[in-house]
């Protein structure tokens, strides 16, 4: 099965929410987080840094449990993102 490349706007949103997973993390250890959430540090690492741009659900409903993030805010938050982007704004 071939995948279907992504837009520049899903690699954009990719980044948005690892910057804004980052943040949520703090000074906690990616690999204490990781540990919790039950993902590899290597995992978590890509999607904090826009790498894996299209989390699974389940992942990231992983690490907003783990980092006290509200879903339902999170998604509002890069939805928000989206609104903003200089493309987005354009279309």
């Amino acid at each position: 099965m071939v995948r279907t490349p992504l837009t520049d706007e899903q690699r954009d949103r990719g980044k948005a929410l690892g910057q804004i997973l980052r943040a949520a993390r703090g000074p906690r250890p990616a690999a204490a987080v990781a540990h919790e959430a039950g993902i590899s540090l290597d995992t978590l690492r890509k999607i904090e840094r826009g790498a894996i741009a299209v989390p699974a659900f389940f992942t990231v409903a992983s690490l907003a449990r783990v980092l006290d993030l509200d879903l339902t805010t999170l998604a509002t938050t890069l939805a928000d993102f989206e609104r903003t982007t200089p493309d987005a704004a354009a279309s």
